[in-house]
């Protein structure tokens, strides 16, 4: 570590439980940011700032002028530019001394399976659950840690699936694929501002933990925010022995789910669109 490294992350080395050792490891960590909307916004930030050594952004939309309320990685002079381009001008000048690719893409198949892959922690910033259950496949096939939140008009929510652990469950134990859940979106229902910081910034959280390895992250907790009444739940959840994905026979541990779908370079994608 330099000693301008040193001195630019110096709260985070006088932390005990952190110290130079883990700091190193922080640098050393590639994150895979899927999304850079309200979600993906504070919680890039946060990692730039914090030292994440390599970022890649992914997101296939530009800025628009109503995106300005609460993603606050863009500024107005940006908008029409490209959410992953805009992503990193901000995360630059944050903190120069990183590595941020930005991404202008639609992921599925085998190239989200392939930069999956690529990367130590996937922090999901997404906002439909055909994308959220892509992801997770993924980083299940890939034992990759996965970092997911969630926010819609006053309703947040956070969780871990550190799917390099065997008892860890993954996000098709929580949410199975197929259920009847209604798909809700901002553009439609709305969602508050600084809820998507509250949510965006505790995944950059735990995703530095996961970095570090230190401290205890939300694996096998849902963690529910009402943020009208600023009150917090806490549901907690086990690995489903019947997964259909990461369960013995699971598709995502053996990657099928790619020859099952037939997803691949030429399928028709499914977009990653942000809170």
């Amino acid at each position: 570590m330099t000693d301008e490294q040193l001195l630019r992350y110096s709260r985070h080395i006088l932390l005990d439980a952190l110290g130079i050792e883990g700091q190193t490891r922080i640098l050393d960590t590639h994150a895979l940011i899927i999304g850079a909307g309200g979600l993906g916004s504070p919680a890039a930030l946060y990692l730039a700032s914090a030292g994440i050594g390599k970022i890649t952004l992914v997101d296939d939309d530009t800025v628009d002028f109503t995106n300005l309320q609460r993603q606050i990685l863009h500024t107005q002079a940006r908008v029409g530019m490209a959410k992953a381009e805009s992503g990193r001008q901000a995360l630059s000048a944050i903190n120069p001394d990183i590595e941020i690719i930005p991404l202008r893409q639609r992921l599925s198949g085998e190239a989200l399976d392939r930069l999956v892959a690529t990367a130590n922690i996937v922090l999901d910033c997404t906002d439909n659950f055909a994308t959220r259950h892509a992801i997770n496949r993924a980083c299940v096939h890939h034992q990759k840690p996965l970092v997911s939140g969630a926010a819609i008009r006053f309703d947040g929510q956070i969780s871990v699936y550190d799917l390099r652990r065997d008892d860890s469950p993954c996000y098709h134990c929580l949410f199975p694929e197929g259920d009847d859940v209604e798909e809700v979106r901002c553009a439609v229902m709305g969602v508050f501002a600084p809820l998507t910081g509250i949510i965006g910034t505790m995944q950059a959280a735990e995703a530095l933990k996961l970095a570090a390895g230190i401290g205890e992250t939300l694996t096998g907790r849902l963690l529910l925010l009402d943020a009208l009444t600023m009150e917090w739940r806490t549901v907690r959840f086990r690995k489903d022995s019947d997964c259909a994905v990461c369960g013995p026979s699971g598709n995502g541990r053996s990657g099928e789910y790619l020859r099952q779908s037939g997803a691949g370079p030429e399928s028709s994608p499914t977009s990653c669109r942000l809170a």
